[in-house]
């Protein structure tokens, strides 16, 4: 998977850029990212505007949101800071890919995190293309037990592999209840009954980017699931085009898989000390501003192309606050020396 992603011919470094292949809340509508303006906003207050400001977007594409969040910041009211968030602003795209040339000189681009981070680190759809292994039921086994689960790289087909021990086995121990029992034949490669996906990695990466933060808020967006409802047969698929295909590991696709979204949040909580909190996209869009009310109908009789501008944008704040499409996103808020209350109050 992480040759498939990120080796010198993976999807995510030779490719055009997932705005290709899927649509994320970042390429749906300029209404996220000003969704985030606000949280920076509102962030740097409690923060008592601090010199630099960091926003740091981890998995940065080619670095559509940061280049979108610089122009509000630079094109909207100066703020209440002592100084104007425009001169104190430090833009930073983490991505293995090379910098795109049309992207602002003033937007640093590094394939590392950068450290320390005062201010916001934020991590659209990262996390569901950090590299996992999978696993399934061992053969015949009456306890927890489970053997990872092989590919190939050129075809996809999956067999079975060695035990699942150590850390991935106390991981599926705790964040990874056993499936019911499933009809078919555990070693039948075409049948991965009660497939698992081993979220340890992205405990991991998310941990260590929390770390990063001396002051200020860690923010992952990704599709998710909790322990009590753990999908039987894992979510791990692919994309191209903006078509699901079958997850092949050759780099011609995306290769995904949704969050074990409790196991990430403990583990952030556990390097800042601190609770995290999770509430959806559509309840996170709504507290910063983004309602996606209708403009009243007689808006279209005394301005119509105004009505059908605030339609318009009416309907892309939809798309992102549908619980059945990216409004079900989770949020998963991590704060280092703030409160998350008053940067989500409505």
């Amino acid at each position: 998977m992480h040759a498939a992603l990120y080796g010198p011919d993976g999807f995510f470094v030779s490719g055009t850029g997932p705005a290709d292949h899927f649509r994320t809340s970042v390429h749906a509508s300029p209404a996220f990212a000003a969704a985030v303006h606000r949280l920076v906003s509102r962030l740097d207050a409690a923060l008592g505007f601090p010199t630099p400001f960091d926003v740091v977007d981890v998995g940065a594409g080619r670095g559509e949101l940061l280049h979108t969040l610089a122009t509000l910041v630079h094109t909207g009211p100066a703020g209440p800071g002592p100084v104007p968030l425009a001169r104190r602003l430090r833009l930073t795209a983490v991505e293995l890919a090379p910098r795109p040339p049309t992207l602002p000189p003033h937007v640093a681009w590094t394939t590392t995190l950068p450290d320390p981070v005062t201010g916001l680190l934020v991590a659209t759809e990262w996390l569901d293309n950090v590299p996992l292994d999978l696993a399934a039921p061992a053969p015949g086994a009456t306890t927890s037990t489970h053997r990872y689960r092989l590919v190939d790289p050129d075809t996809g087909v999956e067999s079975v592999g060695p035990p699942v021990t150590g850390q991935d086995a106390a991981w599926l121990a705790r964040w990874w209840p056993d499936p019911p029992p499933a009809g078919g034949t555990p070693d039948d490669p075409d049948l991965p009954a009660g497939r698992v996906e081993i979220g340890r990695s992205r405990d991991e990466a998310w941990a260590d980017a929390v770390r990063r933060v001396a002051r200020g808020l860690a923010l992952a967006v990704d599709y998710g699931h909790l322990r009590q409802a753990r999908p039987v047969d894992g979510t791990l698929t692919g994309y191209r085009g903006g078509r699901q295909v079958p997850p092949v590991p050759d780099g011609s696709c995306d290769i995904t898989a949704h969050v074990a979204v409790d196991a990430v949040a403990a583990a952030g909580a556990g390097v800042a000390g601190c609770a995290y909190t999770l509430v959806s996209q559509r309840e996170a869009l709504r507290a910063l501003g983004a309602d996606g009310g209708r403009p009243p109908l007689s808006l279209a009789g005394t301005d119509p192309a105004g009505y059908l501008r605030a339609l318009a944008a009416a309907s892309a704040v939809a798309e992102l606050t549908d619980p059945a499409g990216l409004g079900g996103h989770d949020w998963l808020l991590q704060p280092v020396g703030v409160a998350v209350a008053p940067l989500m109050a409505r």
